[in-house]
């Protein structure tokens, strides 16, 4: 996928954002903090299905995302979604396909929007994985953490709302640790949470 969206890609982006502003009123915050050119990480809370098309359905920049695998076993939404996109992982193990598939997106200058906690985190209980930060190691892309809100009830057309917050790097003159990663990832994560300080 490039930086210009393909027409199917420009037809499905219109169609979602025009299907949740009728039904839930979406709007965003901070879009100014997604850098308008070279690669990005968008890192986000999850609550729902909706999260990955309203994260991205407002902003200029097509968004690439990494999908469950069990995802692309459907073979009509593995179609659809690989159109607008996606690429698998494996969420049962170290995927290193998977992260070399983001981070050839990342190498192309593309923005990639990750889940850091892996699955829908209802309850808040779920520890959020490294990937993310691995990958702006790797890469040197600008991580911007970002969450929604409102869309755990998307289908009582609660009102969505996507906050962008200020852009980080994660880059040092050497490798970094695990421990580096730990530390990061514990840093983005809390920067995400405090982003829905600023929804109203």
């Amino acid at each position: 996928m490039s930086d210009r969206p393909t027409f199917f890609y420009f037809v499905a982006r219109w169609a979602i954002r025009t299907l949740l502003w009728l039904g839930n009123r979406i709007s965003a915050r901070g879009i100014e903090n997604v850098p308008a050119s070279g690669p990005v990480i968008i890192a986000c809370n999850h609550v729902s299905y909706v999260d990955p098309p309203a994260l991205g359905c407002l902003l200029r920049r097509p968004v690439a995302y990494m999908a469950k695998a069990e995802l692309f076993s459907i073979p009509v939404l593995a179609t659809l979604i690989r159109s607008l996109g996606a690429f698998p992982v494996d969420r049962s193990r170290g995927d290193v396909a998977a992260i070399k598939a983001a981070a050839a997106i990342l190498g192309q200058g593309k923005v990639l929007g990750i889940f850091p906690e892996g699955t829908r985190n209802t309850d808040g209980k779920v520890k959020a994985q490294m990937g993310a930060a691995l990958l702006a190691s790797l890469t040197g892309a600008t991580v911007v953490p970002a969450y929604v809100s409102g869309s755990k009830d998307a289908t009582r057309f609660g009102k969505i709302t996507v906050t962008y917050g200020s852009p980080l790097r994660f880059v040092l003159e050497r490798k970094a640790k695990r421990d580096d990663l730990a530390k990061w990832t514990d840093d983005l994560m809390e920067r995400i949470y405090a982003l829905r300080e600023n929804v109203v």
